[in-house]
C-alpha cells in the first residue's frame, strides 16, 4: 500500500498516519526523518542536505528528490509506505511519480483529510496543554474535569503560542495556496480522494481504509 497522506494543520493527520501504518505494517516516512537518516548515514546527498540545513537554507529540490529516491528504494518500502510532508510542489509530485515508476511500484494513492478552515481554527484556539505530563485537552471537545487544570497532575494548563486565531488563519492560508496545485495534479492522475476529517477518529480511519482496500 503506497500512500501519500495530505491534510491541513490540525486535521488529525498524525493520528491517522499512525493508524494506517499499523493497519498495513508499512514505514511512515516524513521529510524530516529522511533528511536525518541520510545525514546519519553520511550519504553524499545527506552531506549536501546537512550543509544547507546548517547554513539555514532550504534543501534544493534535486537533493530532496534524490534522498526520497534513496529512501523509497530500501527493502522495507517494497510492500508499501506512507509519505508525509513530501511532495510539497507539483514538480516534486512529478518527480515522485517518476521514482515510483522507476522502482516498479504501484501508483501512490493521495488521501486528503479534509476539514473546513473554521473548524480547524476552533480546534486550535481551544487546545490546552499540560507542560508537565504533555496531556492535551480542548475547552469544548475534551475539557479537563476542573477548568484550566490537568486531570493527571493538577498542573495549570497553558495555550501554545501558535494556537491563536491569527496564526492558524495564516498557516491555513499558506497551506491552501501550496496544496491546491497538488490536489489538482493528483485529481488529474485519478488517485486523489478526500475524506471528511470532522468525523470521529475511528470513522475517519474506517473511511481511509475503505478507500485503500476498495
Amino acid at each position: 500500500m503506497h500512500i501519500l497522506l495530505m491534510g491541513p494543520p490540525g486535521a488529525g493527520k498524525g493520528t491517522q498516519a499512525a493508524n494506517l501504518v499499523k493497519a498495513f505494517s508499512i514505514p511512515h516516512i516524513s521529510t524530516g526523518d529522511m533528511f536525518r537518516a541520510a545525514v546519519a548515514e553520511g550519504t553524499e546527498l545527506g552531506k549536501q542536505a546537512k550543509a544547507c540545513m546548517d547554513a539555514g537554507k532550504l534543501v534544493p529540490d534535486e537533493v530532496t528528490i534524490g534522498i526520497v529516491r534513496e529512501r523509497l528504494a530500501k527493502d522495507d518500502c517494497k510492500k508499501g509506505f506512507l509519505l508525509d510532508g513530501f511532495p510539497r510542489t507539483v514538480e516534486q509530485a512529478r518527480a515522485l511519480k517518476g521514482i515510483v515508476e522507476e522502482l516498479g511500484l504501484p501508483a501512490v494513492q493521495a488521501l486528503d483529510i479534509h476539514v473546513p478552515k473554521e473548524d480547524l481554527v476552533e480546534r486550535a484556539v481551544g487546545r490546552r496543554l499540560c507542560k508537565k505530563c504533555g496531556a492535551t485537552y480542548h475547552v469544548k471537545f475534551h475539557p479537563p474535569k476542573a477548568e484550566g487544570v490537568c486531570d493527571n497532575d493538577g498542573e495549570a494548563l497553558c495555550q501554545r503560542a501558535d494556537d491563536t486565531e491569527e496564526t492558524m488563519q495564516s498557516r491555513l492560508g499558506v497551506y491552501e495556496e501550496q496544496t491546491k496545485p497538488l490536489i489538482d495534479f493528483y485529481k488529474a492522475e485519478g488517485v486523489y480522494t478526500a475524506v471528511d476529517g470532522r468525523q470521529p477518529i475511528e470513522k475517519v480511519t474506517e473511511d481511509l481504509l475503505k478507500v485503500l482496500k476498495g
